[in-house]
């Protein structure tokens, strides 16, 4: 299996070079030269094995032979063995044929453990094997960071730098970053927004002198591995409700575009996917995209679902790279136009062919209060405030009532404690391992919105 990337300009990699690269020196995102397509035997043959089995099946055409089949599924059984239960992403029904896949049972309790404890164990493996070490450099808008740390924190070969928007995020979501005590780790709150933190990120990375003097990698969902991983929870739910002999739906809370990337790469692969429905908050910009054709940057508003507050969705350029023919550079030429004016427009048709598969919703502050407390009421289900809008989203474009719909639960809700106690007048409990989190001693740099101000940190802490 070899790499390209969306702009065409960049080497051509294998898999192991991919997780040690994150942003192809492009500017692209890397991508499967060709995308594995499984018969539907396969498929089947996939019912009743447990997800690192499930896991160890669909990474494997991505890894190629660059990892071998014993230290990989060594890595996977080893990530999810400590999840805290022991379907690792179980269903909940909360209809007729609607179903919340549950992705907070990792150590961070939010969805990016999935992927990124593996990413950590990916970095380890090659690093070590090559006798390297990286820096590893992230943004998020709140659970990205918290799962990367947990993941990267006291490994040998990797020291670890986390930007998030200052004041941004929930409390539970900074304390998870600052208060861990590793010397490797460093969390860094940028007098900003999401995306000026993921600006920073792809101008360091776009420092092609930076980036090969302190050995720079990837966290963020702009590293394949990230987004081959979180396509296995989309495989494991739509076997478990009956996939391949029937088709099923999934509605997706998302910014970035990662996630929902994530369930297109499984489609591709041949998993009947009938509609992925995503769900946006007050920082619509997707849902603009997918209803009108048009994307056009707006100012970041704060929201009740703080990890959707982005109006620059990095990974619907590996989309766009599959909707426009893989065409590298029209790719280019539509992102420097993009990232220039502030608007991009799909042609009708391609807006039309991309309608066949997306739904997108809308959802404000007040509907995601109103869908927790709804379905707090109908099912004793307490929803994060990003998981209410994907479900809202799910309500609002349902489509056949004969294909299940499966909405992520992306957070727990533990760790929205103003949303929960608007919504039901209460907040869930920490769960027990992050008991003490409150209490803990906090370390972080708070830095003005400036490349040069991250980079002079950087090199000042990997100098110690």
């Amino acid at each position: 299996m070899r790499y390209v990337s969306t702009r065409g300009a960049a080497p051509v990699l294998s898999f192991d070079d991919v997780v040690l690269t994150g942003l192809a020196r492009d500017g692209g995102l890397y991508v499967p030269e060709t995308m594995p397509r499984w018969s539907e035997a396969e498929w089947a043959s996939l019912a009743g094995l447990s997800y690192a089995e499930i896991a160890v099946r669909v990474l494997k055409p991505f890894v190629g032979d660059t990892i071998s089949q014993a230290d990989l599924a060594a890595m996977v059984h080893d990530t999810y063995r400590n999840f805290r239960h022991p379907a690792v992403a179980p269903l909940k029904q909360l209809g007729s044929n609607d179903w919340l896949l549950e992705l907070f049972h990792g150590p961070t309790i939010a969805f990016k453990d999935y992927a990124l404890q593996l990413l950590g164990r990916l970095f380890d493996h090659v690093l070590t094997r090559r006798g390297q070490r990286m820096a590893v450099l992230g943004a998020t808008s709140g659970d990205t960071g918290s799962a990367a740390i947990e993941a990267c924190k006291d490994r040998s070969a990797v020291d670890i730098f986390i930007l998030f928007p200052h004041g941004r995020v929930s409390d539970v979501q900074r304390r998870q970053m600052t208060t861990v005590a590793s010397a490797n780790v460093h969390a860094i709150a940028v007098e900003g927004t999401f995306d000026d933190c993921q600006d920073l990120v792809k101008a360091c990375f776009g420092d092609l002198a930076f980036r090969d003097e302190v050995g720079l990698g990837a966290v963020n969902s702009i590293n394949w591995a990230r987004i081959v991983a979180q396509t296995v929870y989309y495989v494991v739910a739509a076997v478990a409700v009956g996939a391949p002999s029937r088709s099923v739906s999934f509605a997706v809370p998302t910014g970035n575009f990662g996630n929902v990337y994530a369930a297109t790469v499984a489609r591709a692969m041949g998993l009947p996917i009938d509609r992925l429905v995503i769900g946006s908050n007050r920082n619509d910009i997707l849902t603009r995209l997918f209803t009108t054709g048009v994307m056009e940057i707006g100012a970041v508003e704060p929201s009740l679902s703080p990890s959707m507050d982005i109006q620059v969705s990095s990974n619907l350029e590996r989309y766009l790279f599959e909707l426009m023919g893989r065409d590298g550079t029209r790719i280019a030429e539509a992102m420097h136009g993009f990232r220039t004016t502030g608007r991009f427009a799909l042609p009708a048709d391609l807006l039309a062919t991309a309608q066949r598969l997306f739904s997108a919703h809308r959802v404000d502050d007040q509907g995601t209060l109103a869908t927790m407390a709804r379905v707090h009421d109908q099912t004793g289900e307490l929803l994060d405030p990003h998981t209410a809008v994907g479900v809202a989203a799910s309500l609002a474009h349902r489509g056949d009532p004969r294909v299940p719909m499966i909405s992520l639960a992306c957070a727990h809700p533990a760790k929205f404690v103003d949303a929960a106690v608007q919504a039901i007048g209460t907040p869930a409990p920490l769960p027990r391992h992050l008991s003490g989190l409150m209490a803990a001693e906090e370390r972080m740099t708070v830095l003005p919105n400036s490349v040069a101000a991250v980079q002079s940190l950087m090199r000042g802490a990997l100098a110690r």
